[in-house]
């Protein structure tokens, strides 16, 4: 594989993807709205239930909100990547997939190229989050976001990943909202994305903790928590990467018409 091949395909692939989301002003909003929905009316219910704070030491609403923010970035970051998941089942519907897959370039690469352009979406969404947060009163500094950029580029990686796992099994659009339902919601609220770990375990709901502790995307909002105070989470690190490879092995053998979903399609 040529270079000017692999670069020429990497701007077609991904610059399709950015194309599609620059044509659908949306899309943006959309992927902004959740998110500031949660920030500013869910945290005031949920952080006070009848006038008692139920997470202490987040006592106020203030500092709730700001525990929030790397979860609800990371919550941007999965609808992106099940956004990707639902074009490419589009895509393997209308046959464009299957011509992508005919490329004369290896199909580890091509998927590649769409993961990258999904993961520069999901970073680009996560930003313009960031940045409506600090329009709505949170500290958060220039400074902060950009050391927390690599960690954010890493769990968008590994939910991009995750969102074109699915694709390979969600054989009809039709299918799709269920398996949103199934995935995305547990995924979200079995994680540290609203609530401590450490809250779940004293409470003594002792297999929901366990399920959290072994959720990657728990990892992932923890590891850019991390990242936005100047410090490295490096086993929430480490479960992100790899989350990120065996997603995208899993996708690569789908995707192979030797052995995965071309040749049963």
């Amino acid at each position: 594989m040529k270079t000017a091949h692999a670069l020429l395909a990497l701007r077609a692939i991904a610059g399709r993807e950015i194309s599609k989301f620059l044509r659908q002003p949306g899309r943006l909003i959309s992927s902004l709205v959740r998110p500031a929905l949660w920030l500013i009316v869910f945290a005031a219910g949920f952080q006070n239930v009848f006038g008692v704070a139920i997470l202490p030491p987040y006592e106020t609403y203030v500092e709730y909100r700001v525990y929030m923010v790397p979860g609800l970035a990371m919550m941007v970051c999965l609808f992106n990547g099940m956004q990707s998941s639902l074009a490419m089942v589009y895509d393997r519907e209308m046959g464009v997939m299957r011509l992508l897959l005919t490329a004369p370039l290896p199909r580890a690469y091509l998927l590649v190229c769409k993961l990258l352009g999904t993961t520069f979406l999901s970073v680009l969404q996560a930003l313009a989050f960031f940045t409506l947060a600090v329009l709505f009163g949170i500290d958060l500094s220039i400074g902060q976001i950009a050391m927390a950029l690599p960690i954010l580029a890493l769990s968008a990686l590994m939910l991009a990943a995750f969102g074109l796992m699915l694709s390979v099994y969600i054989k009809q659009l039709e299918n799709f909202a269920g398996t949103m339902n199934f995935v995305i919601f547990p995924m979200f609220f079995l994680s540290t994305a609203l609530y401590p770990l450490w809250k779940m375990q004293e409470s003594g709901a002792q297999w929901i903790y366990v399920l959290t502790r072994f959720n990657p995307f728990t990892h992932a909002v923890e590891a850019l928590r991390f990242s936005l105070y100047g410090q490295i989470e490096a086993t929430s690190l480490v479960v992100v990467a790899a989350s990120a490879f065996v997603f995208y092995v899993i996708a690569a053998y789908g995707y192979d018409p030797q052995r995965g979903l071309i040749k049963s399609a």
